[in-house]
């Protein structure tokens, strides 16, 4: 399987492409910024892109949105109770003196326990709402590898301050949906460094208060 993090943005994201390297079927998750550089990392590695998939709607993680959309005629998944953070992140990036277009409206909506299928690789949707209401986490488990979003970070979890945050809801997400997952599964998350399920569980401050 092939999994490639390219960081992007002045925010710092982790944009992920994911692809079968048999079926060369590909994904790109969170493409927050640097539409050429994602787009010449999909070129390397000879991918064709089936999905593009926001794990939530903030401006930083779906700047890219159009334009690959419109480049490679992916499929746009996002979860329907993002969609108003999609198509007014100029609006809200704006706030921070940043530029960032307006997403389309997914064509399909993530939902909690649905399968994305790259090739023979299966993705399992796993929605954990908290930073966003509509934030969702993917799940590779014959991998072992999570892409949490910014639902969970090494030994931190995501800020539940803004609109549609919920610190109690993000923490039940987490401890419901994540740490059930086996201990060596990698966490990779929005922002960051990547962990491991195992280590969350034990040392997390914000899961052990």
């Amino acid at each position: 399987m092939l999994f490639e993090t390219i960081v992007v943005g002045p925010l710092g994201v982790n944009c992920f492409i994911l692809g079968d390297k048999q079926s060369n079927e590909g994904m790109i998750v969170d493409p927050g910024a640097d539409c050429e550089m994602v787009l010449a990392a999909v070129s390397h590695f000879g991918i064709k892109v089936k999905y593009i998939v926001n794990t939530h709607g903030h401006f930083d993680h779906i700047g890219c949105n159009r334009s690959l959309k419109e480049k490679t005629g992916a499929q746009l998944l996002a979860h329907k109770e993002d969609v108003p953070f999609l198509v007014n992140a100029a609006r809200s990036a704006q706030k921070y003196g940043l530029t960032v277009e307006n997403s389309p409206e997914p064509d399909a909506f993530l939902t909690d326990g649905m399968k994305l299928e790259l090739g023979r690789r299966v993705i399992e949707v796993l929605h954990t709402p908290g930073h966003t209401q509509g934030g969702c986490c993917l799940y590779l488990a014959n991998e072992k590898l999570l892409i949490s979003g910014d639902t969970l970070f090494a030994d931190s979890v995501g800020r539940t301050d803004l609109p549609g945050g919920s610190h109690e809801q993000l923490i039940q997400s987490i401890k419901t949906k994540l740490m059930p997952l086996p201990d060596d599964t990698v966490v990779w998350p929005g922002h960051g460094p990547s962990s491991t399920i195992g280590q969350e569980r034990s040392f997390n401050p914000y899961l052990n208060e």
